[in-house]
């Protein structure tokens, strides 16, 4: 099948037979063509785009490659002159010192312990009513004023400041851990 573009150009399309036969190539070699990508790039996301990328190459010459075995040496061959080209693009030097760059256990220990918190901080949450839930988040954690929470929340005032003192005192008692975090937030 051809299209005219124009009186010089013309394009050919591929025919079914040639896309049926690329298509069965794809199905019965493309996990052996997998494993050696993966043993090229040690990573399966990555192995799996340099398939892909050989293949769409191996495509665009399908019709010069009918016989199968070249066909596979060929996909082969772009696949490693793909993976060589990545090795060799530039890549940003490491530089090798006597100590590390990072400072000793201060940002791995800020981690766990920003962690904990976190995770003491729900465990507390959860055992405050829904009422006194909501009325600590928006004061504490959207840092909401007293009459912006009760206009979110429906409720007065008064009943804002009573539900944010009776949460804080069941704060100290169901998590005695997250005292200084709720004797800052009544100064």
């Amino acid at each position: 099948m051809t299209w005219e573009l124009s009186a010089k150009e013309e394009i050919r399309l591929p025919a079914a037979a040639e896309v049926r036969d690329f298509d069965a190539f794809v199905k019965v070699r493309t996990p052996a063509l997998l494993r050696a990508a993966y043993l090229l790039t040690g990573d399966q996301h990555l192995a799996e785009d340099l398939v892909q990328t050989s293949l769409a190459k191996a495509y665009r010459r399908w019709r010069r490659l009918r016989d199968p075995a070249f066909l596979e040496a060929y996909t082969r061959k772009v696949m490693y002159h793909s993976q060589i080209s990545i090795w060799r693009r530039r890549r940003v030097p490491e530089w090798v010192t006597a100590e590390p760059p990072e400072p000793r256990g201060g940002a791995y220990t800020d981690a766990m312990a920003a962690t904990d918190l976190r995770l003491s901080m729900r465990a507390a949450l959860l055992k405050l009513s829904a009422r006194q839930r909501a009325v600590l988040v928006l004061r504490f954690f959207e840092d909401c004023t007293e009459a912006e929470a009760a206009a979110l929340l429906g409720v007065t005032i008064g009943t804002v400041k009573s539900q944010t003192s009776k949460a804080l005192a069941r704060l100290r008692v169901v998590a005695p851990e997250l005292s200084s975090l709720t004797e800052r937030r009544e100064q």
